[in-house]
């Protein structure tokens, strides 16, 4: 079985720290034949990041770490330091282990979005047979034949039937759309309706599905600007060592009147001093550390520039349903005008044979009432509208106003409804014959600890920003609740990735907090893409890092967390670096020789190592004296 190149990466680690350990063990007991340990571990750690390096500098004209650590390894061991070349060796091979695991991940998620796109498509000739065909083999014009249960094959326009269609896919709203003649479908919506006829109206690589995959690929793809500069401050650092070690060598040998075996001791000692061990791990340890804490406390971070970067965030865009809010309908008013016992039964026992969102949502409310159980009754869908049944002389209708357009409502009773509807609520109304006997309220609420991470990201400076695929009157209910700063209504989901672009060119680093597959793109096009763990796998996928927990307060923890760790990466590498700098003064004027400088080498490495595992300690969440979001009850009779 072939491995793959992350299990390559931690195979070499892994061989490189046991011969290591090895090695150490032989010197201290005193065989002489320990350097073959030590040159094992070495060949086993440093052969990919060697052979990578020569293959860069001379295909690519440029150096990198790779070679800089592999001359240092070679270095140390030519000065008769075994274990400080196989020590270089092990942790610059775990830093490109990891590496390898968090950037050169396979672009699963593009397969399993393309796998949700139809394939085929039942095409409807003049004769009305159908004949199963690929979808892209179909053209503009033509008629297809959705049937019920079916995923929409390709972006068209509804012209025969009506039905409800799921565009969680598209919109990620949980609460199904209905749809008329001429009105417009979504390739990979599903109809949960009867049987439906449409028309294409986009080529198979035009739809909106084909888009959200095309600008997750782009942004896949784009290198960001931290990668761009740590290549070439990489390049930079090892020609200067290159060019620093034979002018250690040589200068002093020549005019300053040093032994040549004193020169090329200094040189070794320079190579080895200089080398960016400690530099490396002023991040690595600090970063696995707050990267664990997270995992630990439900934060998956997909890498450390993505943690990094979250400390320097200035705008945040949150996806309204499922992220901000619990992403079901909840009954937030329920008002019975008369027969509440009556009309509580008879509604339960109609719901109770649907699946529909705002059924489950009324069955939700009501399921602990005390009420009657209807056996033989028998419910009869009616498409765009709602149920209705009869019983004994009498028709019950639950579902939209337009049920029945004929019943009247008195002035007082439509205020009421209205006042319903303008705060963003879907209303649902029980029938018994032509009257209104009650009516919901329905809304998406907020989670409870929403308003709180809104709050805090405010108070620390950060640009908030709803956007949703909802209506304008639901999502600014949402947002007034919330009090994000702005709020974009009615978007698709290329509306949504180019707002999360602008707001990236205009702020630098931005994060976009989303779960469907709408919101993938967006997710890629972030700086920082933050997706809900129980949200779509393309959203996990594509994001940076995901709220396992689907808990908000876990978001401003990693902030919290990422703030910390920026402050101890800065304190690491001023220290490393100082150090370094002492060290290479200190051999030039030969006030050091080569124990103290490994001493001195090794010391700092190790103290920021232990610095950087203060990370691991759990980062407190401070709590805001806000007013808890209370869902509005209302129960009249």
């Amino acid at each position: 079985m072939k491995l793959s190149e992350e299990k390559k990466a931690l195979l070499s680690t892994i061989l490189c720290l046991i011969f290591m350990i090895i090695g150490f063990i032989l010197e201290k007991s005193g065989t002489v034949f320990y350097p073959i340990s030590f040159i094992l571990a070495i060949f086993f750690g440093g052969f990919k990041q060697t052979k990578e390096g020569i293959v860069d500098t001379f295909e690519n004209k440029h150096l990198n770490v790779d070679l800089l650590m592999a001359l240092a390894a070679i270095g140390a061991c030519i000065i008769g330091n075994w274990f400080e070349g196989a020590m270089l060796t092990f942790i610059f091979c775990l830093s490109s282990a990891l590496e390898e695991y968090t950037t050169n991940k396979s672009k699963k998620e593009i397969a399993s979005l393309m796998n949700m796109q139809p394939e085929t498509a039942l095409l409807l000739d003049d004769q009305g047979k159908t004949t199963d065909v690929t979808v892209t083999q179909l053209q503009i014009g033509d008629r297809l034949l959705v049937p019920k249960g079916a995923r929409i094959p390709i972006d068209g326009i509804l012209i025969k039937g009506s039905s409800t269609i799921d565009e969680a896919a598209i919109t990620g709203e949980s609460v199904p759309v209905e749809k008329g003649i001429n009105d417009e479908l979504f390739g990979g919506t599903i109809n949960l309706g009867e049987a439906i006829t449409m028309t294409v109206n986009k080529n198979s690589e035009d739809t909106l599905f084909a888009k959200i995959i095309r600008l997750v690929e782009e942004a896949q793809n784009t290198p960001s600007q931290t990668a761009s500069f740590i290549e070439k401050l990489e390049n930079t650092y090892v020609k200067i060592v290159l060019v620093a070690i034979p002018m250690m060598i040589i200068i002093p040998f020549v005019f300053l009147g040093w032994s040549w075996n004193e020169s090329f001791y200094r040189g070794m000692v320079l190579l080895v001093v200089a080398s960016p061990c400690a530099l490396v791990a002023s991040a690595t340890p600090a970063t696995l550390a707050a990267i664990s804490n997270g995992a630990r406390n439900g934060v998956l971070f997909k890498g450390g520039a993505y943690l990094e970067n979250l400390a320097s965030l200035k705008a945040i865009a949150f996806d309204k349903t499922g992220t901000l809010t619990l992403g079901v309908p909840v009954v937030t008013d329920a008002i019975f005008l008369k027969n509440k016992q009556e009309s509580l039964n008879i509604l339960l026992a109609m719901e109770r044979q649907s699946t529909h969102p705002l059924a489950q949502a009324i069955i939700t409310r009501f399921e602990h009432e005390n009420t009657a159980v209807y056996d033989q009754i028998e419910v009869k869908n009616i498409i765009g509208f709602g149920m209705e049944t009869t019983i004994g002389a009498t028709t019950w209708r639950v579902g939209k106003s337009a049920f029945n357009e004929y019943t009247t409502i008195s002035k007082e009773l439509e205020i009421e409804i209205e006042q319903l509807q303008n705060a963003g609520k879907t209303v649902i109304y029980l029938f018994q014959d032509q009257e209104i006997v009650a009516y919901f309220g329905l809304l998406d609420v907020p989670k409870p600890e929403a308003k709180e991470v809104i709050t805090y990201f405010k108070q620390s400076g950060i640009h908030t920003t709803m956007i949703t695929g909802d209506h304008e009157k639901t999502a600014t209910a949402v947002a007034a609740e919330l009090e994000v700063d702005d709020i974009y209504a009615d978007c698709l989901p290329e509306d949504k990735t180019i707002l999360v672009k602008k707001q990236k060119a205009m702020y630098g680093i931005n994060a976009m907090v989303g779960d469907g597959i709408n919101d993938a793109p967006a997710l890629a096009n972030a700086a920082i893409g933050v997706a809900m763990g129980q949200g779509t796998d393309i959203a996990m996928d594509v994001a940076d890092m995901v709220l396992m927990k689907n808990d908000l307060k876990k978001l401003q923890m990693s902030h919290l967390l990422s703030k910390k760790l920026k402050r101890i990466v800065t304190q690491n590498i001023a220290f490393s670096a100082g150090v370094i700098a002492i060290l290479i003064l200190s051999n030039f004027f030969q006030i050091i020789n080569l124990p103290l400088g490994v001493v001195g080498h090794e010391g700092s490495t190790i103290f920021v190592i232990l610095n950087g595992l203060r990370m691991l300690k759990t980062i407190p969440i401070e709590k805001k004296s806000l007013q808890p979001f209370h869902t509005q009850k209302t129960e009249l009779v």
